[in-house]
């Protein structure tokens, strides 16, 4: 797979709705790709986790729903979330029990997560030499690696210079 370069946060003047369309239209295309059903429900909450670019937890993604009118419960959002990981969507976030979309959803890959503290924002960073060397660091102890989530928090560009 090629190096992808990594995701950045937006910047001033961006057109967040482009985000969230561009989401949705690899959203039915992975569904449809994997003969998937992206349903009203779980494509609601595939908007709402891209309504911004910092992650949201399940509870709020619930809150967000029930204001809307819609009669939605914890299993309902939890059911939806789980779709969405199943077909790559989104990913969890186990740090922040939180989720983010994923800006590459049409095939598998491993990504390293840059969750900035003091405005919370993400990025995902994907880099093939990472997940690479974390797979035969494991077949050298004998261990095969499936699936990797690396987590790392410190300050993104903005907050550092602000």
């Amino acid at each position: 797979m090629p190096h992808s370069p990594p995701a950045r946060a937006p910047q001033a003047g961006h057109d967040h709705q482009d985000c969230v369309r561009a989401a949705l239209q690899a959203a039915e295309r992975r569904c449809a790709q994997s003969g998937a059903r992206l349903t009203l429900v779980r494509k609601r909450v595939l908007e709402l986790v891209w309504d911004s670019h910092a992650p949201v937890g399940a509870y709020a993604l619930l809150d967000a729903l029930k204001a809307e009118g819609q009669n939605a419960a914890p299993p309902t959002v939890y059911r939806a979330l789980d779709f969405l990981l199943e077909q790559g969507l989104v990913h969890r976030l186990e740090r922040l029990n939180a989720y983010v979309g994923c800006p590459h959803p049409m095939g598998p890959h491993s990504a390293q997560f840059l969750i900035c503290q003091t405005c919370g924002q993400v990025q995902e960073l994907e880099d093939p030499a990472i997940g690479a060397a974390i797979r035969a660091g494991a077949e050298r102890l004998g261990f095969l690696a499936t699936r990797q989530t690396i987590e790392v928090e410190g300050l993104c560009q903005a907050c550092r210079t602000a």
